[in-house]
């Protein structure tokens, strides 16, 4: 997040310049949180990857970059474990009050199908989306997701998003324009990262509006069989 989109604590420049010499734990904590931990869901991670790794080039932070990229593929894998736990451990529990209005089984279940259709995939793409990658680790324990095939996938994709965004702002943050216009740089990678989800949407709704298309063809051609057979049976009547 930039301060066009939320408080100025949330602006990772912000936000990492306020840890002091404690900017990589505090990096380190905030992914854990983001990846694992319901309350983390409002966390920028995104940006405040990419924007760790310009200060890691600007030498702000004065760790290895491969050390940086390691620790916080650690943390957002950690992190993935945690929440999937969370949601196997405490989930049952929640969702197992028929009053509640907010944690409710049929999320269970929808949740299980979308694990079912979309698999792997699901838990790749969801950790370039935000408030997504927080919440679908913990569904995925309450969905008894086979915690092997998580594990994996959250590993593929924590490198992917971790190491990768990590190692995006190292190099693009020598750009000059791209220093120049950091808060429009931020705002570019927040709208990217929902991308993916906008193409799963469409595409969903595309096969669904397929899917209710083929219906209604073959009610129509059951129907018209009906009247077919209906006019057959009643004998004609003679004058």
């Amino acid at each position: 997040m930039t301060v066009a989109l939320g408080p100025d604590w949330l602006d990772p420049t912000v936000l990492l310049n306020g840890l002091g010499p404690y900017m990589l734990i505090g990096l380190c904590l905030i992914i854990f949180a983001e990846c694992g931990l319901l309350v983390g869901f409002f966390l920028p991670g995104d940006s405040l990857l990419f924007t760790a790794g310009l200060f890691v080039a600007a030498g702000t932070i004065d760790t290895p970059l491969w050390l940086v990229c390691v620790l916080l593929t650690i943390c957002a894998f950690v992190g993935n474990v945690v929440g999937y736990y969370i949601g196997a451990k405490a989930g049952p529990a929640l969702f197992a009050k028929p009053e509640s209005k907010i944690f409710k089984k049929e999320y269970v279940d929808k949740t299980q199908e979308f694990f079912d259709k979309y698999g792997a995939r699901a838990i790749v793409l969801a950790r370039f989306v935000p408030i997504v990658r927080t919440f679908i680790t913990a569904m995925a324990g309450v969905g008894k997701m086979d915690p092997k095939k998580f594990f994996t996938y959250s590993a593929i994709g924590g490198v992917a998003w971790a190491a990768g965004l990590t190692i995006l702002g190292y190099f693009l943050g020598q750009v000059s324009f791209i220093k120049n216009n950091l808060e429009i740089t931020l705002l570019a990678i927040v709208f990217l990262s929902i991308v993916p989800i906008i193409i799963e949407v469409i595409k969903a709704r595309k096969e669904k509006k397929a899917l209710l298309e083929t219906e209604a063809d073959d009610i129509t051609q059951v129907m018209q069989e009906i009247q077919d057979d209906s006019t057959q049976i009643i004998p004609r009547v003679e004058r």
